[in-house]
Order: C-alpha cells, then structure tokens, then sequence
C-alpha cells in the first residue's frame, strides 16, 4: 500500500527562460513541488528580449522584401501620380510601430507562459534568489531587498541564462550606443546602423535593419562574417550582404565606440574612423551566474563563469542541475529547454536520454535563412569524428519550386557514411531554412541512410525536392 503521507519531491528552479519554464513544467507533470523564481518575467530574456522580438523584427524585414521583391514575379503596385501616370510607391517601415507590436507581443508570450505554469501547478516567485545550500536558496521578493523567502528544494536548477557582453571601450548608453536587448526602445529607423561583431546575433540584426532600410555597416574582426557557421553558407550570405549594399569591413577589430553630437564614432585598430547614428554592440554574451551563491556550495564554473554540467545537466553538486546559456553548453533555447527537461527527468529517476550536441539542430536568421544539424565540413577533415564520409551539394537556383518564387541564393549540403550511407550532418541556406532542415535532423538522430531519404515521396514541385537529390547522388551501391 502506497504511503499516502508521502512528501512530493520538491523543485525549485532558478530562472524562468526556456530550460527554467520546461524544468519547471516537467516537474510538474511528473507530480512533484515545484516553484519557479524569475526576476524580469516568465520566458526570461529569450522572449522579452532575444529571441522572439528579434526573430519578430526578421520576419518584418522579410514581408518588406517579400514586397520589395515582387516585381520580379509580375506583381507591380501603382499609385497615380501628380500626371495621372502610374507611380510605384516607396516601401516604408513605421520603426515605432513595429518596435511597440514586438515588445507587445513579447510581452503577451510572457504572459501565457506564466498562466500555463500555473495551470500546471507551479508556484511563481517574482524576486531576486540565491542559492544558501545544496538544498535551500534565499528569494529577495521586494525591491531593495527588505522581503525574503526562504525555499528548501531537494532538487535546484539554476537557469539564468546571460547577458550582452560590455566593454568599457564601447559602453552602451542605451541612445546610440546599443546592446540587442536596448535595440527595441528605438523609436525611428537607424539612419546609419554600425554593426560591431559578426558572428549570429551581429549578423542576423545586420540582415534585418539592411532589409527595412537602413545603411549598415558590418565590422567584422574575421575574413569572413559568421565565423563558426559552414563556410560556404556564410560565403552566401556575405555576397547576399554586399549585393544589398552592406558595406562589409572584413579583417577590422573595433578599438573604441564614442558618442559624437549626432551619432557615433567608431575607431578601428588600425587606424581607421567610421561614423554612423547608431552603433550595436554584438561581441557575445556573459552568463547571469555571479552572485547567486554557487561559490557557497561550491558547483563548478569555467573561467568565464559558465556552470559546468554533464550530459543530462547535472554539476558537480548531485542537487544542483543547471541549463541554457549559464550553462558551458550550446546557448540555444532549444538546448536549454531540452536540459530543463532532461535534469527534472534524471532528478526524478524517469528515463533520460542524454543529451548529444551531435543531433543539434540551430538556425542563423538572416536573409536568406543557414540551418545546420550533425557534422560540419571540418569534421570530415582527417581525424575529425565525420572522417569518412563525404558531401555532396546542389544550389537552389536549379530547384523548380526556388525558380517559381525566384529564389536564387542558397543550397543544400548533407554529409554521409561513405561505407554506410548513414546521414551524419547537412547545410540548408534558402527562407524558411529552419523549417526545412527538420527531415535531416531526423534522419540524423535515428541514423537514417540516404537510401531512405530518396526513398521517401516528396512534392513537386518543392523546395525539399532538393534533399532527395542529394540523397539520391549519395546513393551507396
């Protein structure tokens, strides 16, 4: 006979971002006490600031080229003219008014996230905590810290993800001089927008504020933008860049960002000077995780305080679980709402599938779209763990479904087993690349061959179509 008496399990998680909201869900679900401690609101800065404002700014940016764009399909807009001749009108971004729709809607998303926890039966503490044990944290629930809630937990996750990185060189001062987060107050269009920094965040704002109007000049210390991406994916993008107009400075490390009278100065290391009205600092992003007490209990941390964790989000602490980008792992939120779920699921003894960074999908969202999964190009190098498989890609422009929407930019790349088959990796560049890269990641994770990709029907015309031809060239006999 079960003991009715029977103390639940009790959770408290740190961090209400993508793995804090799924640890704390799935903690619930699985009946046990669980209460959730956020700061700013539920959804973290994932969706008050990062990613769903951001990916709601892109996707502005592609309905005014989708606008822009048409005429190359026959679609020509016309308003009379002073003469009674047809005049194409101008495309133009109200910046107030889409700035106010993304913080709204961030907002919103906050909003039902919150009610959805607590449809769950999740407690949610708005306050400041602090980790005092490996089985207790302190909440600060009032401003100036005079209210506190002490919370024993036998099972802690901290999830408090990170923030923009600042330099003393180039401090943001919320007007000209911007971190991403800082981006959304604005309340007109970047007359001239300098970029600081080329990896997926510089990269992704550049594509969006080049597409909506703005001047934009991209400072990138690297040969090439989006230094870790594939490298001939990041080759389309910076010839997608430069053909818009983008004036991309390769090689060029920003020594200062000044304030000027009416915008801003940017000095090069080697010398060189470039003003624009705003200047957005996009040089990485440093984890939420000093001064919440991890010293007091002595968890692990990397040099740049990341938290180490283990694959199933565990630290050195048996207790202490940790997840998304405080964590030494891939700072996406599908990762962290992934090890949310996954530490719940090892703290409570249910079945855990270890999480491999191997079968990760991620998505760069410029214009036109980079999605990945599996192996890289270097890993195919000698010595690499995808030694012995091979590549072959196809470019979209021969693609009928791409040549009805005039698409022209972009390809898809899979590696496989040259022994097997097995598909082990693969590169998507077009719109809507992070839709379209879901069938390799499958095939990735249950270890799929080529054979069975070409095997499958896919519609004609499509954009997929291309995958079952690359699948079909690497066909192993």
């Amino acid at each position: 006979m079960a003991n009715v008496f029977a103390r639940k399990h009790r959770i408290a998680v740190l961090g209400g971002g993508p793995g804090g909201y799924e640890a704390a869900l799935a903690g619930a679900q699985l009946g046990a006490d669980v209460t959730l401690i956020e700061r700013a609101g539920v959804g973290g800065a994932a969706v008050l600031t990062d990613v769903v404002p951001s990916k709601s700014l892109i996707a502005t940016a592609d309905a005014a080229a989708a606008v822009r764009k048409s005429g190359a399909l026959g679609v020509q807009t016309y308003v009379p003219g002073g003469d009674g001749k047809p005049v194409r009108p101008e495309i133009a971004v109200n910046f107030a008014t889409v700035n106010k729709r993304l913080k709204a809607m961030a907002a919103a998303q906050s909003v039902d996230m919150h009610a959805t926890l607590e449809e769950a039966g999740v407690r949610v503490v708005h306050g400041e905590g602090r980790i005092d044990g490996p089985n207790s944290l302190v909440v600060s629930t009032a401003a100036g810290g005079t209210d506190f809630d002490h919370i024993k937990a036998d099972t802690i996750v901290v999830a408090v993800g990170a923030s923009p990185r600042e330099l003393d060189s180039a401090k943001p001062d919320g007007e000209r001089i911007l971190t991403w987060k800082q981006l959304y107050d604005l309340k007109t269009l970047p007359e001239h927008l300098i970029v600081i920094g080329s990896g997926v965040t510089g990269a992704e704002f550049a594509s969006a504020y080049r597409i909506l109007g703005a001047e934009v000049t991209l400072v990138s210390s690297r040969e090439q933008v989006l230094p870790g991406q594939d490298a001939d994916a990041a080759a389309v993008i910076e010839r997608v860049f430069k053909r818009s107009g983008m004036n991309v400075l390769s090689k060029s490390r920003a020594e200062t960002v000044t304030r000027t009278e009416d915008g801003v100065l940017v000095t090069l290391s080697d010398g060189r000077e470039v003003t624009g009205s705003h200047c957005l600092m996009a040089v990485g992003s440093i984890p939420n995780t000093a001064g919440i007490g991890l010293e007091n209990i002595g968890v692990e941390v990397t040099d740049s305080g990341h938290i180490v964790v283990n694959k199933v989000a565990n630290t050195n602490v048996p207790s202490i679980y940790a997840a998304g980008d405080c964590t030494n792992f891939y700072p996406l939120a599908s990762v962290a709402a992934m090890q949310g779920r996954t530490a719940i699921m090892h703290a409570l003894g249910d079945f855990v599938r270890p999480i491999s960074l191997d079968n990760v999908a991620s998505t760069v969202f410029t214009s036109p779209e980079i999605a990945t999964v599996g192996f890289s190009e270097n890993d195919l190098q000698e010595g690499g763990p995808g030694y012995g498989c091979v590549s072959h890609k196809i470019p979209l422009a021969i693609n009928p479904r791409a040549k009805m929407a005039g698409i022209k930019d972009g390809f898809v790349k899979v590696f496989a087993s040259q022994r097997t088959g097995e598909v082990r990796g693969g590169v998507i560049v077009a719109p809507r690349a992070s839709e379209l890269i879901f069938p390799l990641a499958l095939a990735v994770e249950h270890r799929l061959t080529v054979d069975q990709i070409a095997a499958a029907f896919t519609v004609y015309p499509s954009l997929t179509g291309s995958i079952s031809d690359v699948a079909r060239i690497l066909h192993v006999r």
